[in-house]
């Protein structure tokens, strides 16, 4: 029978593996448990269906635009317009947007020129398309996005009860044969995770502009972008962060509320993407930046712990227990939000994944201190 030396460097080790294991186990059955289990509940058939302006904004998009836009064009609602906002466009997007006003009575497009001294960002063109609006309530989505289903506008109405002005959805990316796909669509789950788990805790802190929904009031009541216009990025989670409470925002995660978007092609394109959203990090709320520092800090503490106790081999066996504890609990989660986000095909390589990204996270935010990003479609 083995003593335990409560004094040895390996006894301590393991313990404090096993406490920040603990953390983690709590994290997602507590937080990400708030997506895994949530059960939703249908609104009732008399509920008021809200017209709905759909504002999407192109640059460039023409090819995107004669494939998806459709989809958007006849979805099962009662009263919504589409418009489009063309940003100065050089392909034939103009041309596109002219046939689809020939053919749908609800479809709008907006155009912005150039502007040889006045350089702007893709907010402008937001808020171009915001004050075009004809309706309150809003819904945002990206020229190269589609939805999942006939009743998307639908769905993320639903999300408009007594007291809310945010509706936040889920925007994946589409499914292709790569291993940069895959890697791809289970950071922007691993993401979706955490910003849908929290709002579901009455905690919203972000939502994604392929997805998104608000209302034209709460956007002019609150000044808009005014506070953080000079950032190329932002326009979704900064304003969802800073206009978000604990009462007025919904998720909606229904598949049928879906918006599909077309993945990175390269790791360049990506790191670009990456660079551009996570420039928005350090102006969240000093609440927001704390939860999200205590849930990264957890997964870096639990890999460095874990190697760590791999070495005091007196106590390997108890190491290993608490390893596949954590990642049997973490499984559980992953398969019940997966299946919900339907995201299921990610679960087979979700550790290398997940190891993966503890690197590329620290890569990319060194290297948006030194490296200039792209604007938006540039």
């Amino acid at each position: 029978m083995q003593v335990i030396d409560i004094h040895s460097v390996g006894f301590w080790v393991v313990a404090y593996f096993g406490l920040i294991a603990l953390y983690q186990i709590v994290v997602y059955l507590a937080l990400y448990g708030k997506l895994a289990f949530y059960k939703e509940v249908k609104a009732p058939d008399n509920k008021e269906k809200y017209p709905v302006s759909v504002i999407i904004c192109a640059k460039n998009e023409a090819d995107n635009l004669t494939e998806f836009l459709p989809k958007f064009l006849t979805q099962t609602y009662p009263e919504y317009e589409v418009i489009v906002v063309n940003d100065c466009s050089i392909d034939n997007t103009d041309d596109v947007l002219r046939e689809y006003t020939k053919i749908f009575p609800n479809m709008r497009s907006i155009k912005i020129q150039e502007d040889e001294y006045y350089k702007h960002g893709k907010k402008f063109a937001i808020m171009v398309g915001i004050k075009g609006a004809k309706y309150e309530h809003l819904l945002f989505t990206d020229g190269d996005c589609y939805p999942q289903s006939e009743h998307w506008i639908s769905e993320m109405m639903q999300g408009y009860t007594a007291g809310k002005d945010i509706v936040i959805g889920y925007g994946p990316y589409r499914a292709e044969k790569s291993f940069l796909n895959k890697l791809i669509r289970f950071d922007t789950f691993a993401i979706a995770l955490q910003y849908l788990s929290l709002g579901l805790s009455n905690k919203a802190y972000m939502g994604v502009g392929r997805n998104l929904s608000y209302k034209k009031d709460l956007f002019f009541k609150n000044k808009g972008f005014s506070t953080h216009y000079h950032i190329n990025s932002g326009d979704d989670d900064l304003f969802i962060n800073q206009n978000a409470n604990t009462t007025n925002t919904s998720v909606i995660i229904s598949k049928d509320s879906l918006t599909y978007s077309l993945p990175a092609k390269t790791f360049d394109e990506w790191n670009q993407q990456k660079s551009r959203h996570l420039s928005t990090s350090s102006l969240y709320t000093g609440a927001s930046r704390n939860r999200l520092g205590m849930l990264h800090a957890g997964n870096y503490l639990f890999y460095m712990l874990f190697f760590t106790s791999l070495f005091q081999l007196d106590w390997i066996l108890i190491t290993a227990g608490i390893f596949a504890l954590k990642n049997i609990i973490q499984v559980i989660v992953y398969h019940k939000a997966a299946k919900k986000l339907a995201e299921k095909d990610l679960l087979a390589g979700f550790l290398l994944f997940e190891f993966l990204l503890l690197f590329l996270y620290p890569f990319w935010h060194m290297q948006k201190r030194f490296v200039k990003t792209r604007k938006w479609k540039d």
